[in-house]
């Protein structure tokens, strides 16, 4: 399935003058790096979010989220939101800003 280019571009429209974010297209969606860093993407209509190990529980306890499971089994550290959780614009920000922060946290690649 593609991905939602309209959620894409929304991440486009918060991050669009960043320094040190770039764009790429991976997991047959899209991700936004930080200084090479996966931060935010987009896979099908869901929202990926890196949120590190120890926000991780509670980024699950938010409505609308679930673990990123690419091979069957949880990436720690990483959560998947569904189209009603970053549905507003608030809401949005809040996800991309929380995988931003914890980029910025990890040494560039």
């Amino acid at each position: 399935m593609p991905y939602d280019a309209k959620l894409a571009q929304k991440i486009r429209k918060i991050i669009q003058r960043r320094a040190n974010v770039t764009e790429r297209e991976q997991f047959g969606g899209v991700g936004f790096l930080y200084r090479g860093n996966m931060a935010v993407g987009v896979i099908g209509r869901d929202l990926l979010v890196r949120v590190g190990q120890d926000q991780d529980a509670a980024a699950l306890k938010s409505p609308h989220t679930r673990p990123f499971a690419l091979t069957g089994r949880p990436s720690k550290g990483w959560i998947l939101v569904a189209p009603q959780g970053s549905k507003s614009a608030a809401g949005l920000r809040k996800w991309v800003e929380l995988g931003l922060a914890f980029a910025k946290t990890l040494p560039a690649k």
